[in-house]
């Protein structure tokens, strides 16, 4: 997983790296700075262990003990406890000078620390470096934790796949099962590809995809996705996508390529750090030499260089470089414990500003899952359902299965001679008898009487004629999904001026839809083009910031155009998915606002860190100027600064949404 903090020019990062110590200095200069490797080891915290204790025992010699034979070996005495957090900032320093870039907080902790030593203050260097090295493992820790948080909720994949060969079952690799092959999971075990259910049915825990612990019953012929945890018995799937391309791979992917796309915050203060690391240098370099020009005799070179000193630690940017691009990675993990992944940072930044979101309806805002609502029959209701149903049963349209899977438990006959009437419906012959199953115009062509009402319906309706007479209307409808008319509610409350609903269904429909869930407008009757047309219409607008939420691969070209693209990921198509910028896994509408929450949070805490580190030292730098900062208050306003905002960034993680 790329590491949030590899910071450019004067940005330092502890990079829990296996084996190596990694310095890449390309276009960027990006420094990895590396304290021993994963930080719940011990080893990663022996070098400031060592120099704290040599610290603690110095400073007793010195105020309390006070022996003579002390002070003669009490500068080695430092040297040595110095050098254990020293010498990798040191190296780091070295680096940097080879890549040429001079200016970095690496140089500027070395400067102050070594310059310390120059004038005697030996126990202010070790604590200074300390204290840095301190402020480096919080946030390796933190960062750790961060990643962790990701890796618990999405690294589920299984190691293994039970894979039907030869007659028998072989255990192997799921990176070498083909698709097309069949694999079998037992109870408790984890699906290692995504697949198609072969079996009747089954259980399953999806919370590594979608944050939601829920059981999901999965039938026959339905899709199963890598990852989730098979709780009911043995099932059989046939595989559908190789390893690299299932499901939770992509998920995996996405959260690994977040933190490369960052904020403009996070760019900025890169950029300032840059400019400012320098400005600091030369006037920590005036503090020392200008004075003398005022001062004459009453110029006392060892204090305006302490001041000098102090000024050097104070500037240090190490609480920005680190919390502000923590917080960023704090706001992508709490989301995707939430089901929501985010591509990048500055889609956090842009989710903080949105005040419009477009919406498609089938499948966003409804299941997408066609059921019979109603039976109007002029017959006996049971004739007249698997007569239509046996005509139906050939067709492959989403509102045929809803009507063959309704009829399922009765006993359906073969129907024959079928015919299509284009856009129409279906003419064939059931026991004998020619039915005729589709829309109103079919009726008309075929110059049957029928209730002239049923034309206002507003919904999906199939008409049925049997020999020659109207018996009657089967109404389906798609069902709103649980939480669309919470989903709405909440978008509104949290600072989205206007909804707006696009469809391809019939704008009677879609009017009915949006009066249900309280949507300011809606366009019905779209082909993907208008719904493109529209868009753009709607970001005409400047002051407007739009997101689009969609689910199929109709709705990719208008997810690609919106300021956030934000597609349904557990039902979505695998085009929508890639396009977009935001994948809300549990394909649930309320979760945007929950999105658009942690947006705000994370952006809050960002803003908060800049002004504690912008106050903090501003304060500290005028009395240290003044002399009236010591070596002390400037390791608490460049360290405890520092790890108070790294605290504060962590916080987003802890935070209920």
């Amino acid at each position: 997983m790329s590491h949030p903090h590899d910071k450019e020019d004067n940005c330092c990062s502890s990079k829990p790296h296996q084996d190596q110590h990694q310095h890449k200095h390309a276009e960027g200069d990006e420094h990895d700075h590396d304290h021993g490797g994963d930080p719940s080891s011990f080893k990663a915290y022996l070098p400031a262990t060592v120099t704290l204790i040599m610290l603690l025992i110095g400073i007793v010699f010195d105020n309390f003990l006070k022996i003579d034979a002390f002070k003669i070996i009490r500068p080695f005495w430092y040297i040595v406890a110095y050098l254990p957090v020293g010498i990798p900032v040191l190296k780091e320093v070295w680096e940097t000078f080879k890549a040429k870039d001079f200016f970095t907080e690496f140089s500027l902790m070395s400067i102050a620390t070594i310059g310390a030593f120059a004038i005697g203050e030996y126990p202010e260097g070790v604590t200074v470096m300390l204290f840095y090295t301190i402020g480096e493992l919080f946030q390796m820790a933190a960062v750790n934790r961060a990643k962790r948080n990701i890796s618990a909720l999405l690294d589920v994949r299984a190691d293994v796949a039970s894979v039907l060969r030869n007659g028998k079952y072989e255990t192997v690799n799921p990176e070498t099962v083909a698709i097309g092959e069949i694999i079998q999971v037992k109870v408790g075990e984890k699906i290692p590809l995504d697949g198609d259910m072969l079996s009747e049915k089954s259980s399953f825990n999806a919370a590594a995809l979608t944050g939601e612990s829920k059981p999901k019953t999965i039938n026959k012929g339905e899709k199963v996705l890598a990852g989730m945890l098979n709780l009911d018995r043995v099932i059989e799937i046939k595989v559908a996508k190789a390893f690299a391309d299932s499901a939770l791979s992509r998920i995996l992917e996405m959260v690994q390529n977040a933190t490369t796309r960052k904020a403009k915050t996070e760019l900025f203060i890169r950029k300032f750090a840059k400019i400012y690391t320098p400005i600091v240098f030369f006037l920590a370099l005036a503090l020392v030499t200008v004075p003398i020009l005022f001062l004459g005799r009453d110029y006392h070179f060892q204090t305006w260089l302490y001041r000098s000193l102090v000024f050097l630690v104070i500037s240090c940017p190490c609480a920005l470089v680190i919390s502000i691009p923590l917080g960023y990675f704090g706001g992508i993990g709490a989301a995707s414990a939430h089901g929501i992944l985010f591509k990048g940072s500055n889609f956090l930044d842009l989710m903080a500003k949105l005040n419009t979101i477009v919406m498609d309806k089938t499948g966003t805002l409804t299941r997408g899952v066609f059921n019979v609502q109603q039976v109007e029959s002029l017959i006996d209701e049971d004739e007249f359902i698997t007569l239509l149903a046996a005509v139906e049963g050939k067709s492959t349209h989403p509102i045929a299965k809803a009507i063959v899977e309704y009829a399922a438990e009765k006993d359906i006959h073969t129907a024959e001679n079928i015919e299509e009437i284009a856009g129409m419906g279906l003419k064939g012959v059931v026991n004998g008898k020619e039915v005729l199953a589709g829309n109103v115009k079919l009726l008309e062509k075929f110059k049957i009487d029928f209730d002239t009402k049923i034309k206002d319906i507003e919904e999906s309706i199939v008409v049925v004629a049997v020999d020659g007479k109207y018996t009657g209307y089967v109404l389906i409808a798609d069902e709103i999904k649980e939480d669309a008319v919470l989903a709405i509610k909440q978008l509104h409350e949290n600072g989205v001026k206007q909804v707006v609903m696009l469809s391809g269904d019939k704008t009677s429909i879609v009017k009915k839809v949006a009066g249900v869930l309280g949507i300011d407008s809606y366009f019905g009757d779209l082909l993907p083009e208008d719904k493109v047309a529209k868009l753009e219409e709607i970001k005409k607008d400047r002051t407007k910031v739009v997101a689009f939420v969609g689910d199929g691969i109709n709705d990719t070209p208008v997810l690609a155009i919106s300021d956030i693209g934000m597609a349904m990921g557990a039902m979505g198509s695998d085009a929508a998915i890639e396009t977009a910028d935001v994948v809300i896994q549990t394909d649930q509408p309320s979760k945007i606002a929950t999105a658009i929450k942690i947006g705000k949070a994370t952006k809050k805490v960002v803003i908060q860190n800049i002004v504690l580190a912008f106050a903090v030292k501003a304060l500290v730098l005028i009395l240290g100027a003044g002399g009236l900062a010591t070596m002390w208050e400037a390791v608490f306003a460049d360290v405890g600064v520092a790890l108070l905002a790294i605290l504060n960034a962590v916080r987003i993680q802890k935070m209920r949404f």
